[in-house]
């Protein structure tokens, strides 16, 4: 049985910080929560947080700090995260506007007959919550956004798509997304955003970062 929370290695210049073994808002919130304490306590030689569903990378400078000094450091911050204060979050909201259906969302009709509700229904819903941003993954600025209302879950395409445009807002199983770029994948579409999610030429690519919400915002057109 695992223990909680753990360090390890990974590879010769980060550590691993494991937190839970599964998808809950209470991990995540503590995973962020753990960011900032790390931020705060200004360690030195650490280089990049990378945070999960569940777990925290420590990317660090081997030349500047050792795998053993900044785990000892890590393991008194975990320890007094336990019984220290609790951090306040006041995460910012990204609205993005959305034309659902159509030729924009090519599956919401899918989504529509697998829950027995009309594709305005599954609008309405979709729409209607503000959704946590998990992560970021898969690709350079999608975000995995926790929170979507189960009467909408629908799994994921047999058959992926070759290119599903940037922009496009889709449902597997119980999470949304939106495709930064044009990729693959077997996302159910139901929607698409001309907001531009992610920019290499600019300070902070991507729109998105995790710990913030994104709210979906219906439109007609982009005009």
């Amino acid at each position: 049985m695992q223990v909680f929370p753990r360090l390890v290695p990974a590879g010769d210049s980060a550590i691993l910080i494991e937190l839970g073994a599964e998808i809950d808002v209470a991990i995540n919130d503590s995973v962020y929560a753990l960011v900032e304490q790390i931020k705060r306590a200004n360690l030195r030689g650490v280089s990049e947080f990378i945070p999960t569903y569940r777990s925290l990378l420590v990317n660090y400078d081997p030349l500047v700090t050792s795998f053993r000094v900044l785990f000892e450091q890590l393991t008194v911050i975990l320890e007094n995260q336990v019984v220290g204060e609790k951090i306040v979050f006041n995460p910012v909201v990204i609205e993005l506007p959305v034309v659902y259906g159509g030729e924009a969302g090519p599956d919401i009709q899918n989504v529509a007959d697998h829950a027995g509700l009309t594709i305005e229904q599954v609008v309405d819903i979709h729409s209607s919550v503000d959704y946590r941003v998990y992560m970021i993954g898969f690709a350079p600025g999608f975000p995995y956004l926790g929170g979507l209302d189960s009467r909408i879950a629908t799994p994921r395409l047999k058959t992926p798509r070759i290119l599903i445009p940037a922009g496009s807002v889709g449902i597997a199983e119980s999470q949304t997304g939106v495709y930064p770029n044009e990729s693959p994948g077997g996302w159910q579409i139901i929607g698409r955003t001309v907001t531009k999610l992610f920019d290499i030429s600019s300070h902070t690519p991507s729109k998105i970062t995790p710990g913030s919400r994104v709210r979906f915002v219906p439109v007609t057109s982009h005009e």
